[in-house]
């Protein structure tokens, strides 16, 4: 049976009621602020990135957890509502928003490879939906029983994505095993005789969160791409005409795809190809030869909504040429080796001769790469764009406890409001933003190097704030200087596990002034 009575949510009106019109200065902490600006920005970044890269996409909602900000991923074009979600309870609750995008499409997939007790629950929302709309992940023949128990039980088939590890080891079956092998065959046994539909393979590289440049995503996400064609082509030799959907991503590898944005700018002369640039011809490649497979590719990601620490610092490792770069319209790659696009003479110079759409190419100029812009709407992830915050109080001040003699600030945000979530070139928790505190700028630089409050000890409910980057016998600037009863807002290092710990977010538009506010699903 369905749990979700178990969880109650507060209601959307006693929210609404409670907290709109109030500023977040006034409201109780901790809690968890979001800005509707900063969500909508980058929601439509995704959007505008997939369309004009002619890929599916495909929102995860495990990251907020609300219907309100499903919305915004989904967002109000023609296409189909395909989301994944990462429990049970979340597919319960936007059922009801599916059945709105009816006309358009929809198709919700259960990011957990099934399990005998999800049955019941994943046959009542198949019922829901009707057919064709519920996804579920494999990647073990055991399995498939559960699979054939839910199309039992919902009358509906279910559609399959093969789950393939490339690495990570967090789930998925490896390529080129026997296992593999076996599974790919069993699938296709049981789509034949009508009990499932093998609808593609499903990757997710979630060692990209190791990235420090823009290059390392792009190589992460071809690595995805190659993987799943190498199980493509291995599936086709079984069933050669078979569709199959390839689905990849994390959000520091779908984010990096804006590198392949076209750019209608020539420019002829001799360029250096940077590291970014070669990783971007590598995965523009490896695009082109699943397309000349006839697979359709979909891109998947979840915490770039709210963007965080963890996610961010990335781009400011990154650094790009001043100028975009068009290699043409010629993009037939079917016979291109991708051996040539690791041979050493990619990183060479290429002379490029732009002056017209009718040149003869190269075929290492047969590929298109640019630099990330820093401003427009393919803009490079800032501090700017981080849209959640904890919001906390200044408790108590501990003067001369700090390294340096500088003082040690405690916080009524802990591991609850923040969680213990570590950033690999920082040692903190979080890093206070500049609201509230006149005279402060925000963050020129990574967290790495930045000059600041930051969290540095947490434990349930106690965080303390400790000084970074002051010298010995250095002050802190008065603006920096806290005091008892200061409201504060806290940048997380990674959103998805800090707003476990809230029942809704206060929604802001730029400024103070609460203007939504979004219950928050809890629960399994």
């Amino acid at each position: 049976m369905a749990t979700t009575s178990f969880y109650p949510l507060s209601t959307k009106e006693g929210l609404l009621k409670e907290f709109v019109g109030r500023s977040i200065k006034d409201v109780a902490v901790p809690a968890a602020v979001l800005d509707l600006a900063k969500v909508k920005n980058n929601c439509s970044h995704m959007l505008e990135t997939v369309e004009s890269l002619n890929f599916g996409w495909r929102a995860h909602i495990k990251t907020h957890k609300t219907t309100e900000l499903t919305r915004l991923q989904v967002g109000e074009g023609s296409g189909p509502a395909n989301i994944i979600v990462s429990t049970i309870l979340e597919a319960e609750q936007i059922v009801r928003l599916l059945l709105e995008y009816k006309s358009a499409g929809r198709a919700l997939l259960y990011g957990f490879p099934i399990t005998q007790t999800a049955v019941k629950r994943l046959a009542l929302i198949s019922k829901a939906l009707g057919p064709k709309s519920l996804s579920l992940m494999v990647d073990h023949p055991d399995q498939l029983p559960n699979v054939i128990t839910l199309q039992e039980l919902s009358g509906n088939v279910p559609s399959i994505f093969l789950k393939i590890d490339i690495g990570c080891h967090r789930a998925g079956v490896t390529p080129q095993t026997s296992a593999c092998s076996t599974l790919i065959s069993s699938l296709l046994e049981l789509e034949k005789a009508g009990k499932l539909h093998l609808l593609g393979l499903y990757a997710h590289a979630g060692q990209s969160y190791s990235s420090s440049a823009a290059s390392d995503a792009l190589d992460y996400l071809r690595q995805e791409f190659e993987a799943l064609l190498v199980t493509a082509i291995e599936l086709r030799n079984i069933s050669p005409s078979h569709p199959l959907v390839l689905s990849v991503g994390a959000t520091p590898t779908t984010t990096s795809i804006r590198n392949l944005l076209h750019n209608d700018s020539k420019i002829t002369g001799t360029i250096p190809l940077s590291p970014v640039q070669t990783a971007a011809l590598a995965l523009r490649a490896t695009i082109d030869l699943i397309r000349a497979n006839e697979c359709s590719i979909e891109i998947h990601a979840g915490v770039y909504t709210t963007l965080d620490i963890q996610v961010s610092l990335l781009s400011f490792s990154i650094h790009f040429p001043p100028y975009p770069i068009s290699l043409g319209t010629h993009h037939n790659l079917i016979l291109f080796p991708l051996s040539i696009l690791h041979n050493s003479s990619l990183s060479t110079l290429i002379k490029l001769q732009l002056e017209d759409s009718e040149d003869i190419l190269t075929p290492q100029q047969q590929l298109v790469t640019r630099a990330l812009p820093t401003s427009g709407p393919n803009a490079m992830m800032t501090w700017d764009d981080l849209a959640l915050t904890v919001i906390a109080e200044v408790a108590s001040i501990y003067p001369n406890r700090g390294q340096n003699n500088t003082p040690e600030i405690l916080i009524n945000a802990g591991v609850i409001a923040l969680a213990r979530e570590t950033c690999r070139v920082y040692s903190g928790f979080g890093i206070l933003s500049p609201w509230n505190r006149e005279g402060v700028s925000p963050p020129t630089t990574g967290p790495e190097t930045h000059t600041g409050w930051t969290v540095s000890r947490i434990s349930q409910e106690h965080g303390i704030l400790t000084w970074n980057g002051s010298q010995a016998n250095q002050e802190i600037p008065e603006a920096e200087m806290l005091k008892i009863g200061q409201k504060i807002r806290i940048w997380p290092n990674h959103s998805c596990i800090a707003g476990a710990g809230f029942g809704w977010y206060l929604v802001v538009d730029g400024g103070d002034e609460i203007v939504d506010v979004w219950p928050r699903w809890r629960g399994w």
